[in-house]
């Protein structure tokens, strides 16, 4: 008998199977145990798990924003086309008011209907901003800071009302005076014949760039809040700026002197008065703090 055949049974037959007595203990059991997982390994599938958590709350919140943009977008929709309607179907009771019994002409029957559309577009605009301001004040609301929420809060309509003013301003004062000036002019040498687009343009021009610039104060007392602008900032700039407002007024008003001059003085009034309200802020605010601290 061979004295090595239950050795070489097992190296020739690695198929059988070996009792449990007998393969315990051996390299080959071993190295076909079990091992347990790094603990590294259990510790990144929870990073993975994580970041695939946040990364789908950030995805909802974004959708969340979406639909709520949406929603908000669609209202102010809503309410313009409202008002445009309105606007539209009453043109002729209140057009004399708007163009003054000016004598304007038609150059074609597409002109009228653009002038329509264009005049009812502006007011349906002006009517709605206070909404249309609303509905943007309630998206932007809960992602502002304490600060930003009570200021925009506090001064939105102050906004609307200074908007309001510039617009008048600009009806009552620089398009009636800088209107007959320039018209004065052209009848020296020719015959006036004013279109109601070229008209309808021409009142815009006037009116909107003003209200836009008497949002100076606010805009100003905003940027001095978040600690952006500084009263003493304001004043070592104050050369600049007069000569930035001196090209914008030449930019948005008709190409006269008088035009020019009469949008140049109240912004510059407006700019010094912006400067004389950051102060206060700036002084309101060292005393708050001071009372805080003691």
């Amino acid at each position: 008998m061979d004295p090595y055949e239950e050795n070489a049974k097992k190296v020739l037959s690695p198929l059988d199977k070996l009792d449990e007595s007998e393969y315990e203990g051996t390299e080959e059991a071993a190295a076909i145990e079990p091992v347990s997982p790094a603990p590294s390994a259990s510790l990144e599938s929870d990073e993975e798990q994580g970041l695939e958590s946040s990364l789908r709350d950030t995805s909802e919140a974004f959708v969340e924003h979406l639909a709520e943009l949406r929603k908000q977008l669609i209202k102010g929709l809503a309410v313009f086309l409202f008002f445009f309607i309105l606007v539209f179907a009453t043109v002729n009771k209140w057009l004399p008011y708007v163009t003054r019994g000016h004598d304007l002409v038609i150059l074609g029957p597409l002109e009228v209907v653009k002038f329509y559309m264009s005049i009812s577009t502006t007011v349906a605009v002006g009517l709605s901003l206070p909404f249309l301001m609303h509905f943007i004040w309630s998206f932007i609301k809960p992602g502002l800071k304490e600060n930003e929420k009570g200021f925009l809060g506090l001064y939105s309509p102050v906004m609307l009302l200074l908007f309001l003013l510039g617009v008048a301003f600009g009806y009552f004062v620089i398009n009636p005076i800088s209107y007959h000036f320039l018209v004065g002019i052209g009848e020296s040498n020719f015959n006036v014949m004013i279109s109601a687009a070229q008209y309808m343009s021409y009142l815009i021009m006037t009116t909107v760039p003003i209200g836009l610039l008497f949002e100076l104060p606010i805009i100003a007392m905003f940027l001095s809040t978040i600690g952006v602008l500084t009263s003493d900032t304001m004043k070592n700039i104050r050369k600049w700026s007069y000569v930035i407002m001196a090209v914008f007024s030449a930019l948005i008003t008709p190409p006269d002197f008088m035009s020019q001059l009469l949008v140049l003085v109240p912004m510059v009034l407006l700019y010094e008065i912006s400067i004389y309200i950051v102060k206060k802020l700036e002084r309101k605010k060292e005393l708050q703090e001071e009372s805080f601290s003691s």
